[in-house]
């Protein structure tokens, strides 16, 4: 893992903070209402969620490794949440479980980082990490809130998604996020193909 995997996953966190999104709803169960899929990685989107798109990404200059990025309309306390997916070619074969560590490794070394939360999650098979954590990483912004999970396509490329929160969310925005991020694939699903 590399220090592009910090620019790759934090930049976007700055530069992305400006767009995204925001839960609605109680306490049931987060539903996927529309199934991304882009040919390589897909997550499930719960309603009121959009994907932003490559050329409005451009636009704000993020780099090409977000592959992925989503959002809803409304701020919470001040700031849009985001979700973003980026992608990293690796050097060489790693296994999932490997690259969550090493990613969750490479996040705490940022500014006033704090692990919220660490539990097992499974991607397409793979046993990684679902990591929650608080930080700092551009100083003139306020201290966030981060859900990120780290794994490996078939292809051999490095993913992670990670979600970017108010440092005190919602049970419903929580729920949201967590459902994105905990949803990523590299199988095309069924809802996709129709």
């Amino acid at each position: 893992m590399t220090s592009s995997f910090l620019r790759t996953v934090l930049l976007p966190t700055g530069i992305v903070a400006s767009l995204l999104l925001v839960s609605c709803g109680g306490r049931q169960e987060t539903a996927c209402t529309q199934q991304y899929w882009d040919g390589t990685v897909g997550v499930c989107l719960p309603e009121g969620w959009t994907v932003v798109e490559r050329e409005r990404l451009d636009q704000m200059g993020v780099p090409e490794e977000v592959v992925a990025a989503f959002q809803t309309a409304q701020p919470v306390s001040g700031q849009f949440p985001n979700v973003t997916v980026t992608r990293e070619a690796l050097a060489q074969p790693v296994t999932g479980a490997d690259y969550s560590k090493s990613a969750i490794r490479s996040v705490g070394t940022l500014p006033g980082y704090e692990l919220i939360d660490s539990r097992p999650a499974t991607v397409d098979g793979q046993e990684v990490t679902f990591h929650i954590y608080s930080a700092q990483p551009v100083t003139d912004q306020p201290r966030s809130r981060f859900y990120q999970v780290s794994a490996v396509s078939g292809s051999g490329a490095g993913f992670t998604a990670t979600a970017f929160t108010p440092l005190t969310v919602t049970p419903a925005l929580e729920q949201q996020v967590t459902a994105i991020v905990t949803s990523l694939t590299f199988t095309e699903p069924e809802a996709a193909k129709e």
